[in-house]
């Protein structure tokens, strides 16, 4: 069945504009109240939002779609989106829901669900979803109609849980953080988290107003906390984005560390103490060969996955591995959550950073990358990778790269953009190679 409404991530899009207008959410509140209608219990949903300003709007109309079916709804506010996934299943939520866009620009907002497990809803619930999103809703009888209530404490109850996450045996006395949290839903915990634990915080992106959620700040622009860095001596830098289920981090000299070299480090750790499960990594197709050849030498694999943490997430369940991850910076660790976190794997990190005693550039590089390129095409509609000339080109750089690099060419599944990565041991054979292969893709689009 194809999607219609469901993307990579839930449903995303730019606001009141179709599908982000408050009638679908309406309708989503509706579809998904009724999906979670199993039982004859009192069915509660858990509704999470990041901080932009049309989160207001997207929350009162999930909020009357699931009132309607006969579901009770329980606002939390600006949270984390791994919080609302621990929190639908520490409350015992039917369903949870997270109003974000991630890292795009304030305009952009979606909508994630998660089931009573705090997983993301599988394949086959969305696609139900998506049949009861075009159905005539079930509405319920006037005095079954659900009721809504805030919870005040949930701000405590994450901070509990991430410090929790932290080895009881240390502390981060004496250390000097820079955090920035993208002005987005981690600005009111992870600065918090980390106080409590013994460090010194220095905190950037935690003034959110609605419309500066990820302008020039957290993840995606980490310039700021590279500069703060520095400006202030710290130790390291921790950087958010604005739904906080990423994290990027630079070293002491400001120094940029991605995910492949975060997810190196952790797997190292973990399996050192015994607590590696599966012997792998979980990665996609998007990281960086070094991190395999890096794994490698310590007796450990690298699973690839299609790009999108679901997929990670549903391959780390599959084959029982507890890391797992993107380049990018989505971590997952699945001993401590259902999905990626990006304060609980800085907390890894500082942990491993406290443990070696060693300042943070030397420690979290952990492997020389291979050159690897990746440049965005945006097109307007079809299907440029359908094109014969685009084919060609690509059918040439698979030849020419033989074994020696890797080529993935794809379509965003969140903006329209074809995403055209290669990576080798040849800077200036990956280098030509995007080049053509973007320059394809561009004529067959205009």
């Amino acid at each position: 069945m194809g999607r219609k409404f469901f993307g990579t991530d839930g449903i995303r899009g730019r606001t009141n504009e179709a599908p982000i207008t408050a009638a679908m959410a309406l309708k989503v509140g509706q579809a998904a109240g009724q999906l979670a209608l199993r039982g004859d219990h009192r069915h509660r949903v858990v509704i999470g939002k990041d901080t932009r300003l049309s989160g207001y709007m997207l929350e009162g109309a999930l909020e009357a779609g699931f009132t309607s079916v006969g579901v009770d709804v329980t606002l939390v506010g600006p949270m984390p989106t791994p919080a609302v996934a621990m929190l639908t299943k520490s409350m015992r939520a039917d369903i949870g829901v997270m109003i974000s866009a991630s890292h795009n620009p304030f305009e952009d907002n979606g909508i994630k669900l998660f089931g009573p497990d705090g997983y993301k809803l599988s394949d086959e619930d969305e696609e139900e979803l998506e049949r009861l999103l075009e159905a005539e809703p079930v509405l319920a009888p006037s005095d079954k109609i659900g009721r809504v209530k805030r919870i005040d404490d949930v701000k405590g109850r994450y901070i509990h849980f991430a410090k929790a996450t932290f080895p009881d045996r240390l502390r981060l006395d004496g250390m000097k953080i820079v955090i920035d949290c993208a002005n987005g839903a981690g600005y009111n915990v992870a600065p918090a988290v980390l106080w409590e634990l013994g460090a010194d915080v220095v905190s950037l992106g935690v003034e959110p107003d609605g419309t500066n959620i990820n302008k020039n700040c957290g993840s995606t622009h980490p310039q700021a906390m590279q500069n703060a860095v520095v400006e202030h001596g710290a130790d390291i830098g921790l950087a958010l984005d604005g739904d906080a289920d990423r994290l990027i981090v630079c070293d002491e000299k400001g120094t940029m560390i991605d995910g492949d070299q975060l997810m190196a480090l952790i797997a190292k750790r973990m399996q050192a103490d015994g607590e590696l499960k599966g012997d792998a990594v979980v990665a996609t197709v998007m990281s960086n060969m070094g991190l395999e050849r890096c794994l490698k030498e310590t007796g450990m694999g690298l699973t690839r996955t299609k790009v999108g943490d679901r997929h990670v997430l549903k391959e780390m369940r599959r084959s029982g591995c507890n890391v797992g991850g993107e380049q990018s910076g989505h971590i997952i660790l699945s001993d401590h959550a259902t999905t990626g976190d990006g304060l609980l794997a800085g907390l890894q990190v500082l942990a491993a950073l406290v443990e070696a005693e060693q300042p943070a550039s030397k420690l979290l590089r952990q492997f020389d990358p291979v050159p690897q390129l990746l440049k965005n095409v945006r097109f307007k509609g079809g299907d440029p990778l359908a094109a014969d000339s685009v084919k060609k080109v690509i059918e040439a750089a698979e030849k020419d790269f033989g074994s020696s690099g890797r080529l993935v060419i794809r379509k965003s599944g969140t903006e329209p953009l074809i995403r055209v990565m290669a990576e080798g041991d040849d800077s200036e054979q990956v280098t030509r190679w995007v080049d053509e292969i973007c320059a394809s893709v561009e004529q067959a689009t205009a």
